[in-house]
């Protein structure tokens, strides 16, 4: 009878240091479970303000030469007309020759 009450008792000790170390090894990934997050975060932060910064940079460049643009269209009416005819001629030969070779190949 001893030896069933202690294999009892040694069983249940067992047990108990079994739940604990699977308490502590789930402790231990719920922290670093949760640092994985809080540093995800952060760093998704950093990353939503460091865009916030190059967008804001961009759109003010982008008014800069729209400004500048400007300028030059104001103050050289002629040569900006002829370069804005020289490139609506120039895209349109690309366009026609693209539909050229795309209509041609069809046929092969």
């Amino acid at each position: 009878m001893t030896s069933t009450r202690s294999m009892r008792s040694d069983a249940a000790s067992y047990a108990d240091d079994a739940r604990s170390r699977a308490s502590q090894a789930l402790e231990g990934t719920r922290e670093y479970a949760s640092e994985a997050y809080d540093k995800a975060s952060a760093r998704m932060r950093d990353l939503r303000d460091n865009m916030k910064d190059i967008a804001s940079r961009g759109a003010s460049n982008v008014n800069d030469y729209a400004q500048a643009t400007s300028r030059y269209i104001s103050d050289e009416p002629l040569k900006s007309a002829l370069v804005a005819a020289a490139i609506g001629a120039a895209v349109a030969g690309l366009v026609i020759a693209l539909r050229r070779n795309r209509s041609s190949s069809r046929y092969y």
